[in-house]
């Protein structure tokens, strides 16, 4: 027998359709008040077409509910390592919402947006002060736009000087996942490089391969396994020595930001996730933003447009310009220009004083869980970590058959996103925790308890965490058969 709760929870799970009743409506149309159009051609309609049929307060509390099924950073602590997602503050928002900065057209005659292209400047400008370079193209749509133009810099540049055998780019195996794509794309042979045992990058494997095909070498700083390759000036000195160029991801920068400047370390460009240090919301898709900023041997190839400036600061104006030997345009206009004010706004708020605190308790955070978990799960480099964590789950899988994707899964009955689970690759059941600069103490230590029971969970009773989620609308699907024959329309059960 059915108890009222279980009615009631089925019932809340419902269909739009299946909430259907023949004669209910939803809403009463007004008169008609434009001129009536002709139907298009029968040969196209359809004589029937279900529609469900509910009253307003019906679809108004249907739609409520099933809002409040969806994960967001709005309602939940997400974990994501390397995604960052971590509080957008609603103020970076409202300040890309005013009317000066929403309402205006890429195509307007610059003399109309002079504050919209000032904003384009100054955010160049304190981009390439905090990552120690010296100029900055803001249009690359995201990461790995910002990458790929990255790359086809380096071509342009190797090109320009006659060096047409180099096409080799070294890639560390604890690099971001998408630079080898990036590097292929823009024409270059990947060769990935071995992490030594501490983590850091194999100088022995590093020098063998910097001969004088090296074109560029791809790292990731701090890496995808969360931590600071404390070998990184011999690795930049190495590349630098064999003409090569060093490129730097700059997806984890928000670990390092206001505490140490790649190009003080020898990079010579490196792209930004805006969307990830400086608090533009993503997930889902995006919108993102990757501006790439170069050092002096590649300014010269930036994508257009970049924003300069003439003249004095009582008589200033502002225009999108074309660097000299630019590699063209990397997308439409200028970039991703709503994620921009966002970063110009969250840069603006803290200032040269608030910046180093991203940095400071992105690291104090990730190493509270490290230091409270250790024991509790596998953890592969046991050393001071960066933003994020990498644990392993693989104690639990080989002691009670318990795997990273049933540990992701159950956090999700406590209300916590999952971590991301098997990356970086070289991680036997990885899962990256990421806690963020945003999170407070009184959250981590939730997440901390969730974990350590999660752990305990799994030696009582391995078929709970292998069956879970248990609380969510939807229980655990079979993935592999969802990839390969997915149902993607909804039919009622006849």
């Amino acid at each position: 027998m059915t108890s009222l709760l279980e009615k009631f929870e089925l019932n809340r799970r419902q269909l739009l359709m299946e909430r259907s009743s023949p004669g209910r409506i939803g809403t009463t149309l007004l008169p008609l008040d434009v001129p009536e159009s002709e139907l298009p051609d029968s040969a196209i309609l359809r004589e029937e077409l279900e529609m469900p049929e509910v009253s307003e307060g019906d679809l108004v509390r249907y739609f409520s509910q099933i809002s409040q099924f969806n994960f967001s950073i709005d309602h939940n602590f997400y974990p994501l390592g390397s995604c960052t997602m971590k509080y957008n503050p609603k103020l970076n928002d409202e300040v890309a919402s005013l009317p000066g900065l929403a309402q205006i057209h890429p195509l307007q005659p610059e003399s109309t947006v002079q504050g919209a292209i000032k904003l384009l400047w100054e955010l160049q400008d304190r981009l390439a002060e905090i990552t120690g370079l010296v100029g900055v193209s803001l249009a690359p749509m995201a990461g790995a736009d910002g990458e790929l133009a990255g790359m086809l810099m380096t071509r342009a540049y190797h090109l320009e000087r006659g060096d047409t055998q180099r096409k080799k780019v070294l890639i560390p195996d604890s690099a971001h996942g998408t630079n080898p794509a990036s590097a292929a794309m823009a024409g270059f042979d990947v060769v990935s490089l071995p992490s030594d045992a501490d983590g850091n990058t194999d100088l022995n494997a590093m020098r063998a391969a910097a001969d004088d095909e090296l074109a560029a070498l791809m790292i990731t700083l701090p890496s995808t396994l969360g931590l600071f390759d404390t070998n990184i000036l011999e690795v930049t000195q190495i590349v630098r020595d064999a003409g090569g160029i060093v490129y730097g991801d700059g997806a984890n920068l928000n670990a390092i930001v206001g505490r140490v400047r790649l190009g003080d370390l020898g990079f010579d460009v490196i792209h930004s996730n805006l969307h990830k240090t400086f608090t533009q919301p993503h997930g889902g898709g995006g919108p993102g933003s990757g501006p790439v900023i170069a050092g002096e041997r590649l300014v010269d190839y930036l994508p257009l447009p970049i924003a300069t400036r003439t003249g004095s600061d009582n008589n200033e104006y502002f225009s999108l310009g074309t660097p000299p030997k630019t590699i063209g345009r990397m997308g439409a206009f200028h970039g991703n220009f709503g994620a921009l004010v966002r970063a110009y706004a969250y840069i603006s708020t803290l200032g040269k004083e608030g910046i180093p605190k991203i940095s400071e308790d992105s690291v104090i955070n990730a190493n509270y869980i490290l230091s409270q978990l250790k024991g509790y799960y596998d953890l592969p480099y046991d050393r001071t970590c960066m933003h994020e964590v990498v644990f392993s789950a693989r104690n639990l899988k080989r002691d009670h058959g318990v795997s990273a994707l049933d540990v992701s899964k159950r956090l999700i009955d406590y209300g916590i996103h999952p971590p991301t689970m098997y990356f970086p690759l070289i991680v036997e059941e990885a899962l990256m925790i990421e806690p963020t600069e945003t999170e407070s103490k009184e959250t981590l230590d939730y997440f901390i308890e969730v974990m350590k029971t999660i752990a305990q969970e799994a030696a009582d009773d391995p078929d709970l965490l292998h069956n879970a989620p248990h609380n969510t609308p939807n229980t655990r699907v079979d993935e592999a058969r969802a990839a390969r024959r997915p149902n993607l329309r909804w039919r009622r059960e006849s």
